[in-house]
């Protein structure tokens, strides 16, 4: 069996390959690392892998973070995947519109990799348990 088959797997939603680059470095191995540039391959990933947790950038082409989220809530089997917006934005309005449209965690670009570890490890193992 291979790593793969037994890590979570987190998928990071950002239009910035940079990003996906820092998100790798900080979550490889111990998790399985999917990214995406925009909301609609992320969705079509969605569907095809068993995703533990999303790290979703709100400002991104076409369709943004918060728009993403709130159709990923109105999908039934979609409403408690843990999405942790990844964002610049930090104002306490900001924060505000990420929880209103679904968001389980907020974190600040440029993040601490201990503090993005951590919180990815509280939420994979609540989103194992809760499926389990």
């Amino acid at each position: 069996m291979t790593i793969d088959a037994i890590a979570p797997t987190v998928l990071a939603v950002d239009d910035s390959a940079v990003m996906h680059q820092m998100i790798k470095r900080a979550l490889e191995p111990q998790y399985r690392v999917l990214v995406s540039d925009n909301a609609v391959e992320a969705l079509s990933m969605i569907y095809h892998e068993p995703i533990s947790v999303v790290l979703l950038d709100v400002m991104m082409p076409d369709v943004d973070g918060l728009e993403f989220c709130r159709t990923l809530r109105s999908l039934p089997q979609f409403q408690q995947l843990p999405v942790v917006m990844v964002t610049s934005k930090d104002t306490a309005f900001d924060r505000v519109k990420g929880k209103l449209a679904g968001a389980t965690e907020y974190l600040i670009k440029p993040f601490d990799i201990d503090q993005l570890r951590q919180i990815v490890d509280q939420l994979s193992t609540a989103s194992v348990s809760e499926v389990g």
